[in-house]
């Protein structure tokens, strides 16, 4: 690997590493091409040669991860969690949050159960959303247990 590539690689995994803190945030393309010391353009076709997946995808993808976390651990409402996530509007939290998991925020959480006992790792590894369709079933009683142990 050329020493140009690694200096794009570490800047793409700078302006990644701002989405992931500061998720919950307004974030635009601007500020994160400016982290990534590159143009607008350059740095949306270097990030989904990168990493699969426009910004702003991976943007709203770890909203919905933060989410599911807070639909399945706590009792808040789910107008609450999508604003604690960085969701302006109900309507698209709830589009978004069915186009990458399948479900419903409300069906999700029915469906949805605390992971005790299973190491946070484990349980955060099963449950995140893939590329479409992860739901709480998704994961087998059998990893569960195996877990548990």
């Amino acid at each position: 690997m050329s020493l140009a590539v690694e200096e794009s690689n570490r800047r793409l995994l700078r302006a990644r590493d701002a989405i992931d803190r500061t998720y919950a945030e307004e974030l635009d393309v601007a500020r994160l091409a400016e982290i990534a010391c590159v143009s607008e353009a350059h740095f949306i076709r270097s990030f989904r040669a990168t990493f699969g997946e426009t910004p702003h995808r991976y943007l709203q993808r770890r909203r919905v991860e933060r989410a599911m976390f807070l639909l399945r651990e706590t009792d808040r409402s789910v107008t609450d969690v999508s604003l604690d996530v960085g969701f302006t509007s109900l309507g698209t939290f709830s589009r978004t949050f069915r186009d990458i998991v399948g479900l419903s925020p409300r069906e999700y959480r029915a469906g949805a159960e605390p992971r005790k006992g299973v190491p946070t790792c484990f349980a955060m590894s099963w449950s995140r959303p893939a590329t479409g369709l992860a739901t709480p079933s998704a994961v087998s009683e059998k990893n569960l247990a195996r877990a548990a142990e």
